[in-house]
């Protein structure tokens, strides 16, 4: 495994990167409305950091995902692709997932948001899954091990009886889109997951956790992730640096309550 302690060079390149990252999901919550496509919702993220900061889409293109965005509404899990045949409605809830490149470094986030006013159960799984993700990120800190994200997570999920998908996780994150660690959010234990955080780390966080059971499988275009039991599914994610004390969210919004 090879996990990379950035230099403060580049960690400031990380921070505009994420800053960027987090500016594009704020620019695009008046946009998530009854009517609009996901179509729509990617052109106008395209546009913006295209255009407005100067920036790249990393989704686009890569590994031949089509979009500069991933819009994941309902029970899909995670790589949903923007189409302009894909009307929102009220009731539904969508993951709109983020990746700027800046400068050479990326910065990667997700937010859920709702189209009208959401099902109890939607709502509930919606803001179970972020106050997950904020739990795992208050664990982050030199010393700690990375296993205790998944640990705790998993718990969370078995109290509320949520699952968590396991065949997706978080990643390290750079020069390189998807680099070591790899981030189990479920309580698995491998030699990789028992690493010891330490200052200069960056990666993400971001569970997928699903109303339902856990299984998944991938549609035929082979990106789209959709739950088994198409039952609804929620993921939030932030890109995180180790401090020397603790941890900076580097795509924290502005509504968040991170320092």
């Amino acid at each position: 495994m090879n996990v990379t302690i950035k230099t403060p060079e580049e960690i400031e390149k990380m921070r505009v990167a994420g800053r960027l990252a987090a500016e594009v999901l704020e620019m695009i919550e008046p946009y998530v409305q009854p009517g609009v496509t996901t179509g729509e919702l990617n052109q106008i993220c395209h546009d913006h950091i295209t255009q407005t900061q100067a920036a790249t889409p990393a989704p686009l293109n890569y590994r031949g995902f089509p979009k500069s965005i991933c819009t994941s509404v309902n029970h899909v899990i995670c790589h949903g692709i923007p189409e302009d045949g894909k009307r929102l409605k009220k009731g539904d809830i969508v993951n709109i997932d983020i990746t700027v490149i800046k400068d050479g470094y990326h910065g990667d986030t997700s937010k859920m948001f709702y189209v009208g006013e959401p099902s109890i159960l939607a709502r509930r799984l919606t803001e179970f899954t972020q106050q997950a993700l904020y739990a795992a990120i208050d664990l982050v800190r030199p010393g700690e091990r990375l296993s205790s994200i998944g640990k705790a997570i998993q718990k969370m999920a078995d109290k509320e009886r949520f699952s968590v998908v396991q065949e997706y996780c978080g990643h390290g994150i750079g020069r390189v889109f998807h680099e070591d660690p790899q981030v189990l959010h479920y309580d698995g234990y491998t030699p990789r997951s028992d690493l010891v955080l330490a200052p200069g780390m960056c990666f993400t966080i971001e569970p997928m956790i699903n109303a339902g059971k856990r299984h998944c499988k991938t549609l035929r275009d082979g990106w789209t992730v959709v739950t088994k039991d198409h039952s609804l599914s929620a993921q939030w994610e932030h890109t995180l640096l180790v401090t020397e004390s603790g941890v900076e969210v580097l795509t924290r919004r502005s509504e968040e309550p991170f320092s």
